[in-house]
């Protein structure tokens, strides 16, 4: 019986809040073997900034630790690397450095001729340096949306990436109309749901979150980084036409929130455990999506809070995205914040124990196992 092939994966960092490239390698870790390598800088850090800060005293106590053992078939490599992306002669330091780490640390594994997944671009530089035998790049984002990376820099490594890889998969219609064009192999795998975990946000057992027990109710939620593709405006303004309701945001803040703090009823919570989002779900009695709508993150992204806020049972309501029109038949899309509230109010008097698991079991079909196996049916073939 043949093996099934190793993987070595070029991510975000492991530890830093899970996303779609923590799901999915978590579940090609049940039958592959996976060294996840810890990102590669994007960009150069802001030593200004606390939560760069933070991330490069994770990088260097990474470094010393060496390989994080996470179970048996999935392990996780922080390469030495300068975060200096821009610098040709920092690129070719990074990929001997980094390039030698990770060929020593599959060869301890005994990997032969793994598949090499790439989620940034600028990994590009790795291929052929692995010793891999098909090269898949999974693209969730249109990297040029982030104003924090250098525009021109990610568009030649994603083209490079493109022109190379031997599959690519992208998470949305958008996404794909545009990758298609420059690789004919690209096939579109919406983002899946840990649906497992969230469901446990409609079981008695689950307590509700902590930090939401004093807060007035009803409590309209939203998990979320806040990042500047955020409409904290939007947010701000729905919040100022229901001042007795609380809207929480739990997630990490990586741009100016001045506009959603001076509002009274609008709770910012830091980041938290993901095995502790159900709850927060249990106490929240609708959550939202407040991406912007025209930016081009918003364009191309497919949030995964979506089908998580309804696997977890809860109303949802977006603006208008092109990704929320994909699930318009289980969530109200907005415009305004007047319709913010109107949609609200309507699943306020309306909603009932019973439409919550329905909502949830029209999510079971679309959990991650779903999603890989039609990844694996694709590589396959």
């Amino acid at each position: 019986m043949k093996h099934p092939a190793d993987i070595i994966c070029f991510a975000k960092d492991w530890n830093e809040p899970k996303t779609s490239n923590n799901h999915i390698m978590e579940e090609l870790a049940k039958c592959h073997r996976v060294l996840w390598v810890n990102s590669i800088a994007t960009r150069t850090p802001n030593l200004s900034s606390a939560n760069d800060l933070k991330k490069i005293f994770r990088k260097i106590s990474s470094w010393f630790r060496g390989v994080q053992i996470v179970h048996d078939n999935l392990r996780v490599l922080t390469p030495i690397a300068l975060p200096f992306p821009c610098s040709m002669l920092t690129q070719r330091l990074n990929l001997w450095v980094a390039g030698m780490m990770v060929r020593r640390a599959a060869h301890r594994w005994g990997f032969q001729q793994p598949q090499l997944w790439i989620f940034p671009p600028n990994a590009v530089d790795f291929i052929g340096h692995c010793g891999e035998s098909k090269v898949i790049y999974y693209c969730v984002d249109e990297w040029t949306a982030f104003s924090h990376i250098d525009p021109t820099l990610i568009r030649q490594k994603e083209s490079e990436l493109l022109q190379r890889a031997d599959i690519v998969f992208v998470v949305s219609e958008k996404l794909f109309a545009t990758k298609i064009l420059f690789n004919a192999n690209t096939h579109l795998i919406p983002h899946g749901v840990n649906h497992i975990l969230f469901r446990q946000a409609l079981a008695d057992a689950c307590p509700t979150a902590s930090e939401l027990q004093s807060l007035p109710r009803p409590i309209i939620g939203c998990i979320s980084n806040i990042y500047d593709y955020f409409d904290q405006e939007f947010v701000a303004a729905s919040a100022r036409l229901r001042p007795q309701w609380s809207f929480v945001i739990v997630g990490k803040t990586m741009t100016d929130v001045a506009r959603l703090r001076n509002e009274p009823n609008i709770r910012l919570i830091e980041l938290v455990p993901y095995e502790r989002l159900p709850e927060f779900c249990k106490g929240f009695a609708a959550g939202f999506v407040a991406y912007r709508p025209g930016h081009p993150f918003s364009i191309n992204c497919n949030p995964l809070k979506i089908r998580e806020y309804l696997a977890a049972g809860l109303p949802v309501i977006s603006l208008d995205i092109p990704a929320a029109h994909s699930l318009s038949d289980a969530i109200k899309i907005v415009k305004s914040p007047a319709e913010f509230i109107a949609a609200t109010e309507q699943y306020l008097t309306t909603d009932k124990p019973a439409q919550r698991m329905d909502r949830s079991q029209t999510m079971k079909s679309e959990a991650w196992t779903a999603r890989v196996a039609e990844i694996e049916r694709i590589l396959a073939a």
